[in-house]
């Protein structure tokens, strides 16, 4: 997605802050048609800190949710993306009657899709983005999935088909968020998606909790470690990781909370525990890919992972003969496809065309998703 001349297309924001809460992604594109997005401007916007803290309390399954205290969120959420988005159309230069709408994600706090309720609940209220912004704003793509028999993610699928399926090719798209995620694409044949279980998320929350960083920079903390098999066996027993797809996943199911209960009494250096983490993540990608679709070529990977030059070695020596690479290799930016995929939904709801897909959701049919907030 080369940057190019705003003032042709149609313009489309797209928002998105994932299961990391390491940010808010926003991206300004421009589509001509569908299959080829071109990305005007995209930022990362940092979250105020106390939002953040109070993001990652209430995502945790165990806590009790306050419900003054959820809706004060959810309006801080909602005026902290319209904030991004004004910030990024300022700095772009383009103002804001030339933006078509903006595809907002939100936060999600819970996702829960199986079961005899199932749900799934995203925060920051979409009614303030309209508002602030002056832009017609489209929200809450995932529950109509979730609605119609189906996960409700992943929901990148059908924009990575469009992006990066090549014909003749086998290729895998890998989203390293909080949660990873793969997008099978075929040579031949029908695409098929699902989380794999946690990218990021248990190894920067191990990270803030153990040495006060966000993140683990270019995975040097868990390379100063030794993976514990015993502990990777146990992480690795999780019922989860053997449900077939279509399955997704959260924080609420993967969380510090679920690591220390496997933990338990063992003495291991925090260093060791977070290089268990990292081959917790690589050995579930690396199994799930194998299995299937064992005729990949190429594993295009995209998130805030593909800069965990640890984890990335790792994923290349445990899928041996598939050249696993960054979505930069393509010439397109891997920390906003999702911003820009949101961007893509937002199109597609207004056009009144489907943005999931049944065979990777699991829902009943094709669906238009989310609700459209005027401007």
């Amino acid at each position: 997605m080369p940057p190019t001349d705003p003032a042709q297309g149609r313009l489309y924001l797209g928002l998105m802050s994932g299961t990391s809460v390491d940010g808010i992604d926003a991206a300004l594109v421009r589509f001509e048609d569908a299959a080829s997005p071109a990305l005007l401007a995209a930022r990362t916007f940092a979250w105020d800190a106390g939002i953040r803290e109070e993001i990652l309390a209430l995502s945790q399954a165990a806590i009790a949710v306050d419900p003054d205290r959820l809706a004060r969120l959810d309006h801080r959420v909602g005026a902290a993306f319209a904030q991004a988005a004004k910030r990024l159309l300022h700095e772009a230069g383009v103002r804001a009657e030339r933006v078509r709408a903006i595809g907002s994600h939100g936060q999600t706090l819970r996702h829960s899709p199986r079961g005899e309720a199932p749900f799934t609940w995203q925060i920051g209220d979409p009614h303030l983005v309209a508002e602030r912004t002056g832009i017609t704003t489209v929200a809450d793509f995932r529950r109509r999935d979730v609605a119609a028999g189906g996960q409700g993610a992943p929901l990148m699928p059908a924009f990575h088909r469009a992006l990066f399926a090549a014909p003749g090719e086998d290729r895998a798209v890998l989203n390293l968020g909080g949660i990873a995620n793969l997008t099978l694409l075929p040579g031949s044949g029908e695409v098929s998606g699902f989380d794999t279980g946690p990218a990021n998320g248990l190894m920067d929350a191990w990270m803030q909790e153990q040495c006060g960083q966000p993140f683990d920079a270019g995975g040097r903390f868990a390379a100063a470690g030794r993976s514990d098999a015993a502990l990777l066996a146990e992480l690795l027993a999780e019922p989860w990781f053997a449900l077939p797809a279509p399955k997704s996943t959260g924080r609420d199911q993967f969380h510090l909370a679920w690591l220390r209960e496997r933990l338990g009494a063992r003495a291991l250096r925090a260093e060791d525990v977070q290089a268990t983490l990292l081959e917790l993540t690589a050995r579930s990608i690396g199994t799930a890919l194998l299995a299937a679709q064992p005729g990949t070529r190429r594993v295009l990977a995209c998130g805030g992972g593909v800069h965990n030059e640890a984890l990335m070695r790792r994923l290349a020596a445990l899928l041996p003969g598939i050249e696993v690479t960054s979505t930069a290799a393509l010439g397109v930016d891997p920390d906003f496809i999702e911003a820009a995929g949101f961007a893509w939904l937002a199109r597609q709801t207004l056009a009144g065309l489907p943005g999931n897909l049944p065979c990777v959701t699991g829902a009943r049919g094709a669906r238009v998703l989310g609700a459209i907030h005027p401007a």
